[in-house]
């Protein structure tokens, strides 16, 4: 058995964690970035709470979530950016055949909307957002995408005009290319995607909308946008 056979079990049990309709239902619901409880998910993916419970165990156990307690509650989140990019990364495969589904009703036809205008991926921003984003960071010379994504030193001095600290952390890069499962384009991920993304709900440029991961520009946010990036306030809407 040669050394990448030797890995082949892991991986197919990787898989096989994944290949659950629940669990993979917890998986995208937890790509906000937050901490659900149990009950939680099990509301979101149509489940009873002990079926949910023992779906989570199967994740935690495997590395792909972990879990806090809180006096009687418990909570789980994505163990780390690796987990959210791979599960990202997988739905980025399906979303075409997920686009030829029409939705059922005039609420699933608004969230699918609101999600593909803007939304967190993990901890940074996607959907047309986080693309309009990354587009005006590339056209000003602030973004690099030409060997992979990197900020040009125009670009850390930008990062540090807006108030914006780059905090290093671990072996996470400064700058990611991550696909975008709606625009089948990438968005800026990484330290740089994760700061942008924290300043921009910290300082009320979006806010959080319905109980999944859309977010919607504010009036201040869309002013702010123009002015630092000059992207068209009628391109977040």
């Amino acid at each position: 058995m040669t050394e990448r056979d030797a890995e082949a079990p892991g991986l197919a049990r990787l898989a096989g964690l994944i290949a659950d309709e629940t669990r993979a239902a917890c998986l995208l619901a937890l790509l906000d970035g937050r901490a659900w409880t149990a009950g939680e998910l099990a509301r979101h993916a149509g489940v009873a709470a002990s079926t949910v419970s023992e779906h989570l165990g199967k994740l935690v156990a495997g590395g792909l979530l972990t879990e806090e307690r809180q006096g009687r509650h418990r909570y789980v989140r994505l163990a780390d950016e690796r987990v959210a990019q791979l599960v990202e990364d997988l739905a980025a495969q399906v979303a075409p055949q997920a686009a030829a589904r029409r939705p059922r009703t005039l609420r699933a036809s608004s969230a699918g909307s609101a999600m593909a205008r803007g939304r967190t991926c993990y901890d940074h921003l996607a959907g047309r957002l986080g693309i309009s984003v990354t587009d005006a960071l590339t056209g000003r010379g602030l973004l690099r995408q030409d060997t992979g994504f990197a900020l040009t030193d125009t670009g850390l001095g930008w990062f540090d005009a807006a108030g914006i600290p780059l905090t290093a952390t671990g072996r996470r890069p400064l700058a990611r290319a991550c696909l975008d499962w709606t625009e089948r384009r990438p968005h800026l991920a990484g330290v740089a995607g994760a700061a942008l993304c924290k300043h921009a709900l910290d300082t009320g440029w979006c806010v959080r909308i319905g109980s999944e991961r859309a977010v919607k520009v504010t009036p201040a946010g869309e002013a702010a946008l123009l002015e630092l990036l000059g992207i068209d306030p009628v391109a977040l809407r």
